[in-house]
């Protein structure tokens, strides 16, 4: 019976729903902020992210007459449940994850996946032009940063022999200085998480001025507020994923410190993403997918024969 609370206390209370929706509204709101303040703009008030997803809860939830009705509603649902889900195998806290085991770091990009595949999904099930271009220019973003990505996680994952990112968090650790040879990697899982995101330069499948949202045209309501909620869920999760691989440092401390440098962890991940959103404009998708392939995947397969390499070396 206790297992069981414990269990349910993680999944919707902290580090689960409830943590991640209060936490992940938040950040939005400092990234909003950050990205006003490097245009020279006030920015938004702190409460604008809460503000904005109780009006979309009180709005009509319209759904459309063709499609599947059923798929249309629970994708939404599909994609804020994997990404909470995600951040079950991501230390917080402590040295380890609420559930932590060798091979969560392959869980967690698969658990990150299943969003982005359910707004392609959304908008190819919604039976309209704009939200199938948005659907299409989903996928094939996909392909152009999810291989980068997972690279780039790999070479740390390999430097320290094992695929837990518990263990991998406290091996660097360990050795602070260590984590200074996976610096490129890090470059490189910054950039592919803009584009996992859907930011600026990388927002091709949301595009305003385009396809007005993209895969989610036709959703409206407490849908639409659920895939925001994903948004930002999704933020917090690979914000914490890259503060545990590429930033492992105090990690041996007490839970309440632990939760305190979770939280610059993040922060300092998300500086960087509207640094990013606010230093570059739009690019077409074939730049997107010609940066990925030409330049970030040799970069990360780079970084996996150096830290082969120097495994070796040190093993020696």
């Amino acid at each position: 019976m206790i297992e069981i609370l414990t269990s349910l206390f993680y999944l919707l209370i902290f580090p689960g729903f409830l943590f991640l929706s209060v936490y992940g509204l938040a950040l939005e709101y400092v990234d909003r902020k950050l990205y006003a303040r490097f245009q020279n703009r006030i920015g938004p008030p702190w409460f604008q992210p809460f503000a904005d997803i109780i009006k979309l809860v009180a709005k009509e939830t319209i759904v459309l007459q063709d499609g599947d009705k059923r798929l249309f509603r629970l994708l939404p649902v599909f994609a804020l449940a994997s990404a909470t889900t995600a951040v079950m195998y991501i230390p917080i806290w402590q040295t380890g994850a609420a559930y932590s085991f060798n091979g969560d770091l392959i869980i967690v990009m698969y658990l990150l996946t299943i969003p982005t595949l359910t707004f392609a999904l959304a908008g190819w099930n919604s039976t309209s032009l704009f939200a199938a271009i948005g659907s299409v220019r989903t996928i094939t973003q996909l392909f152009a940063y999810e291989v980068p990505l997972l690279m780039a996680l790999l070479g740390p994952a390999l430097f320290a022999g094992s695929w837990s990112i518990s263990e991998i968090a406290l091996f660097y650790s360990n050795h602070p200085l260590l984590s200074l040879i996976n610096i490129p990697a890090f470059i490189i899982a910054i950039i592919a998480t803009q584009g996992k995101l859907e930011r600026v330069p990388f927002d091709i499948p949301e595009a305003e001025t385009e396809i007005v949202a993209g895969s989610f045209t036709e959703y409206s309501g407490r849908l639409l507020a659920i895939f925001r909620m994903t948004i930002d869920t999704e933020m917090v999760v690979v914000a914490a994923l890259l503060g545990a691989i590429f930033i492992p440092f105090w990690v041996n401390v007490n839970p309440f410190l632990g939760v305190l440098v979770f939280i610059l962890k993040t922060l300092f991940v998300v500086f960087i993403l509207a640094a990013i959103r606010s230093a570059f404009a739009r690019l077409r998708m074939e730049q997107m997918v010609d940066f990925c392939w030409k330049y970030l995947a040799p970069i990360a397969l780079l970084q996996i024969l150096i830290d082969l390499i120097l495994k070796g070396v040190l093993v020696r």
